[in-house]
């Protein structure tokens, strides 16, 4: 492996700063089954509402591949302009309270994912970081009109607890985080990851309380107070129109209403926050939670409702196009099929805090 020094550059301006060491970290990666693009929105609500500050730059010509991530940029009338490259970059932000910590975000890496880990742990080593917290979202059948879940995983228990039990032993595929969740785990620094559940018909685009939850629960373990006001806002529009679109098709309701059921099933109450555990609270072993999470995606009826859903809620945005209503994809995206939802709403607010997580 080469030298991960190589890989990336501080600012000279910061790097033997005293009040950059000892604080905490948190991450996100885009690229990887980015269910309701909880980072994208989680990047765009603290580069917007933080000041904030660059710590280190990755190189991203040694890790991306600009043929599957193709950068945009400008073409106007006769001249090219706005090149987008990749970025992968360490920023120091302050939060809410004037708080600091670091935050390490960009495009997931294509290519040399065990020199990049290697790098953050130097980073991580030369800072003394005290924490790393880091998200990232998957869909699931879960309906829209019950609280967002979040299943979190880590070496710190005290910020495990409470929020899931769900401790099965399955074969997975890895994205970034989760290698450099391993290697920060087996080099004994503190990590707790978040895995925020997204309504699987939902997924393809941006659902805003998916990125509330996130920054909630990121708020919550690194102690930060972080911006969600702009975000809860967005939600609540976006919720309107699903609401007023499933109130419009009795078919739509019944699908709806069908995925409560199920979810209710797993949850057992309200009390509790995951929505993984029997009704006993004792955990379902892999086998269980695969066969009925398998069961369910590739049954007929699971097909058919999410087809019957999609479809009644294109019906509107087909007949009048509008960025801000639920639109149907064409594509399949595996394993949980078909998604939609509706538009996000550009207009940034302020900043908010993120408190103690919401159950889900």
């Amino acid at each position: 492996m080469l030298d991960p020094l190589t890989l990336f550059n501080l600012n000279p301006e910061l790097a033997e700063s005293a009040d950059l060491r000892g604080l905490r970290l948190i991450a996100g990666f885009t690229g990887f089954g980015e269910a309701g693009h909880v980072v994208t929105q989680v990047r765009d609500e603290l580069f917007e509402n933080l000041e904030h500050e660059l710590v280190a730059t990755f190189d991203a010509d040694q890790l991306i591949d600009y043929r599957a991530r193709r950068p945009q940029l400008t073409f106007v009338e006769d001249h090219f302009t706005g090149y987008e490259p990749p970025r992968i970059e360490l920023h120091r932000f302050y939060d809410g309270l004037g708080e600091p910590f670091l935050f390490l975000t960009g495009f997931e890496p294509d290519f040399q994912w065990e020199r990049f880990t290697a790098a953050v742990l130097r980073i991580v080593e030369m800072l003394e970081v005290s924490l790393v917290a880091w998200v990232h979202s998957v869909p699931m059948p879960v309906p829209h009109t019950r609280p967002i879940g979040v299943t979190a995983h880590g070496n710190r228990p005290d910020l495990i607890e409470g929020i899931s039990s769900w401790k099965p032993t399955a074969q997975i595929q890895a994205n970034v985080g989760h290698l450099l969740e391993l290697r920060l785990t087996e080099a004994g620094v503190d990590v707790v990851g978040h895995v925020v559940h997204v309504p699987h018909y939902l997924s393809e685009a941006e659902f805003p309380p998916a990125a509330v939850a996130a920054l909630e629960y990121l708020g919550a373990a690194a102690n930060l107070v972080l911006p969600t006001d702009r975000l809860r806002e967005s939600g609540r529009e976006v919720e309107r129109q699903i609401a007023e679109q499933v109130e419009a098709s009795a078919e739509v309701r019944g699908v709806v209403a069908t995925l409560e059921s199920r979810y209710d099933e797993f949850t057992g109450s309200t009390s509790r926050r995951s929505l993984l555990v029997k009704d006993n609270d004792e955990l379902p072993d892999a086998e269980e939670l695969g066969a009925a999470v398998e069961a369910y995606l590739a049954s007929p009826q699971a097909e058919e409702e999410t087809e019957a859903l999609l479809d009644a809620l294109g019906q509107e945005s087909e007949e009048e196009p509008d960025p801000q209503q639920v639109t149907k994809d064409e594509e399949t995206v595996e394993p949980n099929g078909p998604t939609a939802l509706p538009g996000r709403d550009e207009d940034p607010g302020r900043s908010g805090g993120a408190g103690t997580p919401p159950a889900g």
